[in-house]
């Protein structure tokens, strides 16, 4: 083989070199991937409000004056079920684990014959008002610190007072319901600032030149 042959071998494997070597540069002009700063992705997370914010206000309980006023003896026939496993309710019936309840407002506590009342119970004195009641029935325990009733209590407001007034319809003289305190007079200085402002007075006249 010539040296002419030799140089046409060579300059063709220099070419495919340098064609090569050009695509490797091109591809990774144009393919290139640039490690980010920080490694991850960023998610956006809304702010949220610090643990120690104010915490919404309690919601006042009407009282029960109000909720007897209108309180419906359907529904507290309905919740009277939730009763029913120990108590009976119609006139002269037996005891089960609690008392019968007819009459049961306005009646001494701790007073039916024959049922097994706790010490707590017995000391209690006094008659059940619209009131004691309405505070047993939300939460038995914590109005008679170790009665014998396991019942966990009603906490909805507006339910004892249906119930309450179904109970007292059981009797053969139900109580006259309480009065609901008549709404406080807003003071002067408040209802001045409710006012409406009154109508600026028209500017005078000028006097003729």
């Amino acid at each position: 083989m010539d040296s002419f042959e030799v140089n046409k071998i060579l300059g063709a494997v220099l070419g495919t070199c340098l064609v090569l070597l050009t695509l490797n540069i091109t591809a990774n002009a144009l393919f290139s991937v640039h490690a980010p700063a920080k490694p991850g992705y960023a998610i956006a997370v809304p702010e949220q409000a610090p643990a120690g914010g104010p915490a919404a206000p309690a919601v006042a309980e009407e009282p029960i004056a109000v909720r007897l006023a209108k309180a419906d003896l359907g529904r507290g026939e309905a919740s009277f079920k939730k009763c029913a496993a120990c108590h009976t309710l119609d006139k002269g019936g037996r005891n089960l684990v609690g008392p019968n309840l007819w009459g049961v407002v306005g009646r001494d506590k701790g007073a039916v014959a024959g049922v097994n009342y706790s010490a707590a119970m017995k000391a209690k004195g006094g008659k059940w008002t619209f009131e004691e009641l309405d505070a047993y029935l939300k939460n038995p325990r914590g109005m008679v610190p170790g009665t014998n009733m396991s019942f966990a209590g009603i906490p909805r407001d507006s339910e004892r007072g249906d119930l309450l007034a179904f109970l007292n319809s059981k009797s053969d003289s139900p109580q006259p319901l309480p009065k609901a305190a008549a709404a406080t007079p807003a003071a002067p200085a408040a209802r001045q600032a409710e006012a409406p402002p009154a109508a600026a007075a028209p500017a005078p006249a000028a006097p003729p030149a």
